[in-house]
């Protein structure tokens, strides 16, 4: 699809050599738009675009038929506003990138495909930090998405970016000499969050606005933000023990606790993400743990753990929230510490039956 630009003037000339040529103006009266080499460009040019912004940027564009009103209806809509608190904040943050960027080009540039190109280069001088590059691709896509689906925009020329980031962490998982050395470092309302990760396999963040009515003793219901799906977990005995120990902590605190959620800073109140991660971050550096191992490590361990204990994929699955696809994932890029205790089981199992048909 070739968007019409809007005020472009087209003036078509045939040769003595029988060619047909066009001289495209900016506007009537207006600047002839030339390649590099002088020659006039041609309606199909994919640089035309970029001449034609160029040319016409210090014209007046209705303010209302840019990016800008895009972003200021999404920010006000439910689409936005309806976003966990976390991500609303991301969003943000590369919101005010695109719109400082590109907030003033008008919609008939956004539908034009050849524009496309434009955003890729700008995306691209991220490319030395990936993650950040294949966010801020995914905001813009999100707009423009909205736009289109709010009848502003014809098409979306952000969409199938493809990514610069290929994270996985399927291999990253804690051994237990590792996890002995950062529990012995841990203060008492730290242990408690981390055994609860590894025991139910939740993420950090829904760990910390559990509330206290989620847990009776005997289970742990979590509300997954990402899902949005509640998760029953039985609590085992290590994770009864860590949360016996933290209520007896919290029994001692100078002022009455009065924190809502199950898990609590020393000074009784509900966890920051922030505050979590700062205690984090010390309390690996005085167990020296170098490896590249993090909180969220934590979740694919718990589904090693419960995979060596005997789980099939559905029963992990239904206690940590992962897909199954996801919890297959995990699994097959254990070949250390998760798959070597798989083996040996199947191979007891193996030596076990051959024996019961010898005695047979």
């Amino acid at each position: 699809m070739r968007a019409k630009l809007k005020g472009l003037m087209k003036v078509k000339k045939i040769l003595a050599s029988g060619k047909t040529i066009y001289y495209c103006y900016a506007w009537r009266g207006g600047p002839l738009l030339k390649t590099k080499s002088g020659e006039p460009m041609q309606p199909g040019d994919p640089m035309i675009v970029k001449a034609f912004a160029e040319a016409t940027k210090d014209r007046h564009i209705d303010p209302t038929e840019t990016l800008n009103a895009i972003i200021a209806e999404y920010r006000g809509s439910t689409d936005f506003t309806g976003l966990a608190e976390k991500t609303r904040k991301e969003y943000d943050r590369y919101i005010d990138k695109i719109r400082d960027k590109f907030g003033k080009t008008p919609f008939f540039m956004l539908d034009d495909p050849r524009y496309r190109g434009e955003l890729k280069k700008w995306r691209d001088t991220m490319a030395d930090k990936p993650r950040t590059a294949d966010y801020a691709w995914t905001t813009l896509a999100r707009l423009l998405s909205f736009g289109k689906d709010r009848g502003k925009l014809k098409i979306n020329i952000a969409e199938k970016g493809g990514r610069l980031y290929e994270s996985d962490r399927a291999d990253k998982i804690w051994t237990d000499p590792l996890l002995d050395r950062i529990l012995a470092e841990l203060s008492i309302e730290m242990k408690a969050g981390v055994i609860m990760g590894l025991c139910t396999g939740q993420r950090k963040s829904d760990l910390l606005k559990a509330p206290k009515t989620d847990y009776d003793g005997k289970s742990i219901k979590v509300k997954q933000g990402k899902r949005g799906a509640r998760v029953k977990v039985p609590a085992i005995k290590q994770l009864r023990d860590a949360l016996d120990e933290l209520s007896k902590r919290q029994a001692e605190y100078n002022t009455e606790v009065t924190a809502a959620t199950l898990l609590t800073s020393s000074n009784g109140t509900p966890w920051t993400s922030d505050g979590f991660d700062t205690a984090w971050q010390r309390a690996m550096k005085k167990a020296n743990i170098e490896e590249d191992l993090t909180f969220h490590d934590l979740r694919g361990t718990a589904v090693t753990r419960l995979a060596i204990a005997g789980c099939s994929i559905p029963q992990i699955a239904s206690i940590t929230g992962h897909s199954l696809r996801d919890v297959e994932t995990i699994l097959d890029a254990h070949y250390l510490g998760g798959k070597a205790e798989l083996a040996e089981q199947a191979m007891t199992k193996l030596e076990n039956f051959q024996e019961r048909k010898k005695a047979d």
